[in-house]
């Protein structure tokens, strides 16, 4: 019997000018982690089957169906959170660090409500990343991006849930915090997912 061939994409997860150092929820080393995965694109872009970016795409003038703080109240950095990555500004854009020559898709996720993992956004045709995926005939994903503890852990998670095999691999990543990031490591490694050098 012949062993099925593993095909791999990478999720480059929300490297967007809000989530580095300067935006308005920016994760300290944000900046060099989107130089490094630059130079694991240059190094290994043709080791995937797709190189897919997700990025957060809020809407203007809302609360993003509670997302961002309501106006009058502070948010609680758990569940609303101040306003960012409005798709009208430039907290939304790619971070200049991050080399957009080897993406081949782009997800949106928020458009008006709460969304961390990858898989609950669509490409501009309207595709789940999921489906993106499946019709690629991809059977395994390497995770990189921003935070650690939030938007990477979701999409993880989510991945393993529709049966990825998922690598998060390391230097490629950041967290918000350390302990929060800590925690959301050894939940991921419980759910399957393995840690590996970038």
């Amino acid at each position: 019997m012949t062993e099925t061939p593993t095909h791999r994409a990478l999720i480059v997860v929300d490297v967007q000018n809000d989530f580095v150092e300067g935006g308005s929820l920016g994760v300290d080393g944000g900046r060099a982690v989107a130089s490094r995965i630059s130079d694991h694109l240059a190094a290994h872009a043709d080791d995937y089957a797709a190189i897919v970016a997700s990025r957060d795409w809020h809407n203007p003038d809302s609360t993003n169906g509670g997302h961002f703080h309501a106006p009058g109240t502070e948010p609680d950095f758990s569940t609303t959170w101040p306003v960012h990555c409005v798709s009208t500004t430039p907290g939304s854009d790619y971070v200049a660090e991050l080399d957009q020559r080897h993406l081949t898709h782009h997800i949106r996720k928020g458009m008006g409500r709460p969304a961390y993992s990858a898989f609950e956004g669509v490409t501009d045709d309207g595709d789940e990343l999921v489906d993106l995926l499946r019709r690629l005939d991809v059977t395994d994903v390497d995770i990189v991006g921003l935070a650690t503890d939030y938007c990477v852990r979701a999409t993880a998670l989510d991945a393993r849930t529709h049966r990825f095999g998922v690598r998060l691999l390391g230097g490629l990543h950041a967290g918000v915090a350390p302990t929060s990031s800590e925690t959301a490591v050894a939940e991921l490694a419980v759910a399957g997912v393995e840690m590996v050098p970038a």
